[in-house]
């Protein structure tokens, strides 16, 4: 019997959702600690609710739903793995997020890049287009080179993770640290790509027409997905030594 809810969860009351997972306390451990279980909990489950979807401020394609349980049954089978391990499951699902959140952030700038280019040489005042002007084209400049370095931290985590797969390669530790640093830096690059190219864009990136202004309100969740900036900050500097808290 599950009671309790969840917050921010996505594709959880679509059409086609046929089900959620969720972690919820299920005893105590020898330790005393909380024991911590994945449980699978199928659409229309009595006592299962998937609230109102959120008025978000980006990702309005995505479907996000707070969730509420209240006497709802399950099946023991509908355990997830080994009961207790929930907790350990949700940590690793967090490490490949990131990897996948810095690949979401690669191509947002990537996007970025595109448009600003193909907008600067298109776009002309006072006899030429934009882009020969320097204040627009080195903030384009900047773009590219944080789209190099964010795609190659987010390939060099990723080819990790598949080292790692094949019995071969880095530690876990290593991996963690690597996915930790993709993600801080290709989120926070994103952001800041999106505002460039509002700026690029001018008058016109403020403009639903445009899809910098939906680039500009998408980016911010990047920074908190997965674990926020400061978390990333936390984890790399513990993975240095430090006894950060």
């Amino acid at each position: 019997m599950i009671n309790g809810g969840k917050q921010f969860i996505t594709n959880s009351g679509s059409d086609i959702t046929s089900l959620v997972t969720v972690t919820a306390r299920t005893g105590v451990s020898e330790s005393g600690k909380p024991e911590i279980s994945a449980i699978i909990v199928p659409s229309g489950t009595p006592g299962f609710v998937a609230e109102p979807p959120y008025d978000k401020l980006g990702w309005h394609i995505s479907d996000t739903h707070p969730l509420s349980f209240t006497d709802c049954r399950v099946p023991e089978q509908n355990l997830v793995g080994e009961r207790g391990r929930g907790y350990a499951q949700f940590l690793a699902i967090l490490d490949d997020g990131r990897v996948a959140i810095a690949a979401l952030a690669v191509g947002l700038i990537q996007a970025c890049v595109d448009l600003c280019v193909e907008y600067s040489l298109d776009r002309h005042t006072m006899g030429g287009p934009i882009g020969r002007k320097q204040g627009v084209a080195f903030q384009i400049a900047d773009l590219e080179v944080m789209l190099h370095a964010s795609r190659m931290l987010t390939y060099r985590a990723a080819a990790m993770k598949d080292a790692m797969e094949g019995g071969r390669g880095p530690s876990m530790k290593e991996f963690k640290q690597a996915a930790s640093v993709a993600k801080l830096y290709a989120s926070e690059s994103a952001v800041t790509a999106t505002r460039i190219a509002t700026q690029v864009f001018g008058g016109y990136g403020f403009m639903e027409e445009y899809p910098v202004a939906r680039f500009y309100r998408d980016a911010k969740i990047l920074e908190i997905g997965e674990g926020t900036s400061e978390v990333q900050r936390m984890l790399i500097a513990r993975g240095l030594g430090l006894p950060v808290e």
